[in-house]
């Protein structure tokens, strides 16, 4: 390894360790540090001026620049040095929502513990890291639940599950002390991805290619939304820490769900009694302005 190299390693390096120091997760400290050692690979990142133009040249889309751009502010802050953050305006999509057969016929596809690694998805919504790090003092047969530990700063959340799934999760070998065997969400999704390449070709349906953990995830977020229109119960459910993240499975299942009946009752609501009301005969939450919320139920 060459001295400069060495030395951009071990700025990373210290960088990671900082991170670590000032209380930020696991999986946050392992992505930051995965994208700088591939923005390291492309250009010299000791360099301000040289990175802006390589992430400027990249052909990747808009998101992908600004994730880079604010992974790699952060690490010139800790590292001293100086440069003029570029503006990347984040560009809002609408996720990937599979069919619940495609789905299903994914989990029938794969092995039996990527098989019940999706079950758990479909049936819980939890994000893969979450999933990975579920121990067996975690699921609990009798009562047919499992206690997932949260990430990204949510709450502790115990989902009842179905009883194919504890047959699922209950037949896995026990390796370790982890369901799954190995916590890592990154080797788990390259088998992952190995197994849905092969269900797509068998299938030849190359929508199930399309289908991540996360889209699985958003799936669950928006059939609860459709099913209770009630974006509260999805945000707890999910494990989100602000209301804005839920909202949209509320675009989504209007989407999906279109109804030939336009005209809605509308209702305002300022009072945690006056919320409940409206959700209890069936209003959906639509915004909220100058501290009133807005809600409306189709005629």
């Amino acid at each position: 390894m060459k001295p400069f190299q060495a030395e951009v390693k071990g700025k990373i390096l210290e960088y990671a360790w900082w991170l670590k120091k000032n209380g930020r997760s696991e999986q946050t400290i392992k992505g930051r540090i995965k994208l700088l050692n591939s923005l390291a690979k492309v250009c010299n990142i000791m360099d301000p001026e040289h990175v802006k133009l390589v992430i400027a040249e990249a052909k990747w889309n808009i998101n992908s620049k600004r994730l880079t751009v604010t992974v790699y502010d952060d690490f010139a802050k800790f590292a001293g040095l100086s440069w003029e953050k570029p503006k990347y305006r984040k560009v809002e999509t609408l996720p990937f929502i599979p069919l619940e057969k495609e789905i299903d016929q994914l989990i029938a596809s794969c092995s039996k513990r990527i098989s019940a690694l999706l079950q758990l998805l479909k049936e819980t919504g939890v994000r893969i890291g979450e999933a990975v790090r579920l121990r067996w003092i975690d699921l609990d047969v009798q009562r047919k639940t499992v206690t997932v530990q949260p990430e990204k700063g949510s709450n502790p959340r115990i989902f009842n599950i179905s009883e194919n799934l504890c047959r699922m999760l209950n037949g896995l070998r026990k390796k370790n002390d982890f369901i799954f065997g190995n916590p890592n969400p990154d080797e788990i999704r390259k088998q992952f991805i190995i197994q849905r390449k092969r269900a797509a070709q068998k299938l030849n349906n190359p929508r199930i290619r399309k289908i991540s953990f996360h889209s699985i995830r958003h799936w669950k977020g928006t059939m609860e939304y459709h099913r209770t229109k009630d974006p509260w119960y999805v945000k707890k459910l999910l494990g989100h820490k602000s209301l804005k993240t839920t909202e949209v499975y509320i675009n989504i299942e209007q989407a999906l769900f279109q109804e030939q009946n336009d005209e809605f009752h509308v209702k305002t609501a300022q009072t945690p009694e006056e919320i409940k009301a409206l959700l209890e005969v069936g209003f959906e939450y639509v915004c909220q302005k100058d501290g009133i919320m807005f809600f409306r139920k189709r005629k």
